[in-house]
């Protein structure tokens, strides 16, 4: 299984998951998470410490790129999970 592959069938209970398909929403949840932590981060950081550039690339950079791919994977799982728990029509049980 891939790092955002769903399965097609839950191990539980057996229910298909074929057709959930998550789209961009978690990318957008991420983007303004990861970017408000970040920004304001960074505009803190320089505010207070005035550090040369390259250390707000060597800080910043890598921190921005851990959080967003970090939250993907559990974002994924919880629009996928309100799919269902909201009866999304490509996440339906009867079609």
């Amino acid at each position: 299984m891939g790092f955002l592959t769903v399965r097609p069938v839950c191990a539980g209970c057996g229910f298909d998951r074929s057709k959930a398909d998550s789209g961009d929403g978690p990318a957008v949840f991420i983007i303004l998470i990861a970017g408000f932590l970040c920004a304001f981060g960074a505009l803190i950081f320089d505010l207070s410490l005035h550090p040369p550039i390259w250390v707000d690339f060597a800080v910043w950079l890598p921190l921005a790129a851990f959080v967003s791919v970090g939250l993907l994977r559990p974002f994924k799982g919880v629009m996928i999970a309100l799919q269902f728990h909201n009866k999304a029509a490509e996440a339906r049980r009867d079609g």
